[in-house]
């Protein structure tokens, strides 16, 4: 197996695939209903819904970073708002991240292994997480998938029990 393949393998894990750290993301978002979603169990932490559009703008950000090779913030923020609570909006965030998932993944499978050594960005900023190679990105990625999937696990605890 390549690298290429070794990641795009680790991301689909991350999503709905059997990630060896528990639930993938798609399975922990399945069942949560709009108002779960926008539930606040914990004082000052996220909500599911906030994580879940932070998700899909780092997600989509890493996608344009492979066809740009130029590290920005997410065109929509680091922690866009939610502007609407209707099950029809959550319904599209959820849908929203599976989209922006697929399209890394279309991404990553276009990658040369020789790519994946090529450093995004100039400078190393460990918030921006420039200056890192397209492996580092990716396997960031899923990282930054698994961090959040288990935010999102103890929050499902904390609203249905």
């Amino acid at each position: 197996m390549t690298e290429v393949e070794r990641i795009g393998d680790e991301l689909r894990r991350a999503w709905d695939g059997d990630p060896w750290h528990g639930s993938p993301l798609r399975a922990l978002l399945d069942g949560v209903t709009a108002e779960q979603a926008a539930t606040r169990p914990l004082a000052g932490a996220h909500t599911v819904w906030e994580l879940v559009l932070h998700l899909t703008a780092w997600t989509r950000e890493v996608r344009r970073r492979l066809r740009d090779g130029v590290a920005r913030e997410p065109e929509d923020g680091d922690w866009p708002p939610v502007a609407s609570t209707a099950p029809q909006a959550w319904a599209a965030a959820v849908e929203a991240l599976g989209g922006a998932h697929q399209e890394v993944l279309a991404a990553v499978a276009e990658l040369s292994e020789r790519r994946m050594d090529e450093v995004i960005g100039d400078e190393r900023s460990p918030a921006l997480g420039s200056g890192v190679s397209h492996a580092v990105l990716l396997h960031g990625l899923a990282q930054h998938h698994a961090y959040h999937a288990g935010q999102i696990a103890l929050l499902r605890k904390a609203f249905e029990g």
